[in-house]
């Protein structure tokens, strides 16, 4: 499944965003130990510690760091690890910070070597050395900036290095969500886009969203958009079915190209295991979008694992396709 969002549905997950903790859905005890940090932040008059969200995408990563600036009463910057590929990108944007600001890097892996040895002077000591001129003339100037709540965001902290790693002073892993709490996420998502469901198409829904809130709001708007076009202001079971069908996704929630990739792992290369690589040529994706958006799932529901050879299918797999 693809992470690619339209301008559009951008705007409508912003809208259905929680903007408070108390209102944020799941993950109760990074809520609860997120809210100790920021209360314990005011007490004590000072930023909230550097934190890092680690999770698979649509999880509430983004959502929570807009929480966070939110409640703590600061300005939110936001930022990519892919926009700073350098130290300068990186000291410019934290020369302009205020006081207090809090500074969200998504995708914190995948910032530049040069920049992440300088983020660590950064969060420790809230200064910069920046290189002028060149040559035999070049030197380092210290630059003081202002301190600063720095929230990184990865599906894969495994990629960072240790020592950024351990500058965060709170680290939290967020896991999928169960099917009852998607369901309030849900509803919640029902009452602000004005639609009516029952509570079994509600218990569809949820059960075929990957265990990710951002993928059961759009599934939520796609059933809006079917009764819409088909005359029904309610939405029923059959309905919601109906829906599921036109866009194939399955009772797992998967769609066509995760079915794609497991009948290519059991016909194709014949349950063997397969390399990534190979595999993503063979599906036609990035091995960065198998790795970090497709295989998550279907290794946590068993269709798949990884092994040192390769990717293969398992035997929940091959009965998920009806195969022996």
């Amino acid at each position: 499944m693809s992470d690619y969002v339209a301008p559009e549905e951008r705007e409508i997950e912003a809208a259905l965003r929680p903007r408070v903790l108390d209102d944020f859905v799941g993950q109760k005890k990074v809520v609860d130990q997120i809210s100790l940090v920021i209360k314990a932040a005011k007490l004590g008059g000072r930023s909230a510690d550097h934190m890092l969200l680690a999770g698979p995408p649509g999880l509430g990563k983004t959502t929570l760091a807009m929480i966070v600036a939110h409640e703590a009463e600061r300005a939110l910057k936001l930022t990519s690890g892919p926009a700073i590929q350098s130290s300068g990108d990186l000291a410019s944007i934290l020369s302009a910070l205020e006081s207090g600001d809090v500074l969200f890097i998504d995708e914190i892996h995948r910032m530049s070597r040069s920049a992440e040895e300088m983020l660590y002077l950064a969060m420790e000591d809230f200064r910069v050395d920046v290189m002028v001129g060149k040559g035999p003339g070049a030197a380092s100037i210290s630059l003081e900036i202002a301190p600063f709540t720095l929230i990184g965001a990865t599906t894969r902290s495994g990629m960072l290095p240790t020592p950024l790693r351990d500058r965060f002073g709170f680290t939290a892993f967020l896991e999928y969500y169960e099917p009852e709490d998607l369901a309030s996420v849900l509803r919640a998502s029902a009452i602000k886009l004005k639609i009516r469901l029952d509570d079994k198409a509600l218990e569809l829904l949820s059960h075929r969203s990957r265990g990710t809130p951002r993928i059961a709001n759009r599934l939520l708007r796609r059933v809006r958009d079917f009764a819409s076009v088909n005359g029904h202001e309610d939405i029923d079971t059959d309905i919601a079915l109906s829906a599921m069908e036109l866009f194939e996704v399955d009772q797992l929630g998967l769609d066509r190209v995760d079915r794609t990739l497991l009948t290519m792992l059991s016909t194709k290369f014949s349950a063997k295991p397969v390399g990534l690589s190979t595999l993503a040529v063979a599906l036609g994706e990035e091995p960065d979008t198998i790795e970090a958006v497709i295989e998550p799932y279907l290794i946590r529901a068993g269709l798949i694992q990884r092994t040192p050879r390769g990717r293969e299918i398992t035997a929940g797999g091959l009965a998920h396709l009806g195969i022996q």
